[in-house]
């Protein structure tokens, strides 16, 4: 998997051999935890599609997530996510289907629901 930093607000998951790869598109260009929201979205996504394509019998080697956000403040925190699924190749009749299955992933349910949060200051 190659994760790329596409600015401070947007990441683009596309399927690669090898280990997971995280590319900014200059060296200063910090991986941040936004970013990291928005790849635990974009990966889970990918994985549920992948998995629905092989029982499919469908090929998911062109797919690619792109996930963008909106920040909003009081207090600083992401307001709103879009997340687009890029698949050339999937056939137009199935596109509902991969639409609907896209949203079985644990992370998108996560975000979707409040979760309550504890913290705990131990010392």
């Amino acid at each position: 998997m190659k994760i790329v930093i596409e600015g401070e607000d947007a990441i683009l998951l596309t399927a690669t051999e090898g280990a997971l790869t995280i590319e900014g598109e200059s060296p200063e260009q910090s991986y941040s935890a936004f970013h990291m929201l928005g790849s635990a979205l974009a990966y889970c996504t990918f994985s549920v599609l992948y998995s629905w394509a092989s029982n499919s019998d469908l090929d998911g080697g062109d797919l690619q997530v792109r996930v963008r956000w909106e920040f909003a403040d009081n207090p600083h925190r992401v307001g709103q996510i879009w997340m687009e699924l890029l698949w050339p190749s999937l056939p137009e009749n199935r596109r509902a289907a991969a639409q609907r299955a896209a949203g079985l992933c644990a992370v998108h349910a996560t975000l979707s629901h409040t979760v309550p949060i504890s913290t705990e200051l131990k010392v």
